[in-house]
């Protein structure tokens, strides 16, 4: 059986880059996002009659989208009453595909608000001090510093986080440091 491996913590956490660190193949939920944003006709349709305000044509602008939730922060619910569904069936199609690797690795920022995670899954919280986060996000093209805050108050706790999680990387954004310490996860997970 496939192990899933997912990958929690604060945005900015340094989240991807230690998925992909694994050398398992990653399913990155925000990748996917953009993705439906560019290329599904159907998800651009639904958003513009739910949000006919914001959204005004295609491919979905992540700035249109930005606008609807800083203006409303409820719309963050239609956007994922629309976007979710999509995400979920392109997680289970990954799963399907990869069902005969070793593991897989779940990038996924609402991983427990979204109740994807099985009672089998390892799961692995990044943290980070803030400072650290500051910097990366700062680095990050286009990145709207106060989009992601409010974004960030969607999410459980960072404690609760921590507390249903198998393992803990501090993430100090020193790569060689961050290798080595998946690489020991990985050990112990496979040893189980």
């Amino acid at each position: 059986m496939t192990i899933r491996i997912a990958v929690v913590g604060d945005i900015g956490s340094g989240k991807t880059f230690i998925a992909k660190l694994f050398g398992f193949p990653v399913f990155n939920a925000d990748n996917e996002v953009k993705e439906i944003y560019k290329k599904n006709r159907i998800a651009y349709k639904n958003l513009k009659l739910k949000l006919p305000k914001y959204i005004s044509s295609f491919p979905v602008s992540k700035i249109d989208i930005g606008n609807a939730i800083k203006n409303n922060i409820n719309n963050i619910k239609k956007i994922n009453r629309i976007i979710h569904p999509i995400v979920r069936k392109r997680m289970r199609n990954f799963l399907r595909k990869n069902n005969k690797k070793k593991a897989v690795v779940l990038d996924i920022p609402l991983y427990f608000e979204n109740n994807l995670n099985n009672k089998n899954d390892i799961v692995i919280f990044i943290s980070s001090k803030k400072k650290y986060i500051s910097n990366a996000l700062k680095k990050r093209k286009k990145s709207n510093i106060k989009l992601l805050k409010k974004l960030s108050t969607l999410q459980k706790s960072l404690a609760i986080k921590r507390k249903k999680s198998d393992y803990v990387i501090e993430n100090n954004f020193k790569s060689e440091n961050i290798k080595k310490k998946v690489n020991i996860i990985k050990e112990e997970i496979f040893r189980k």
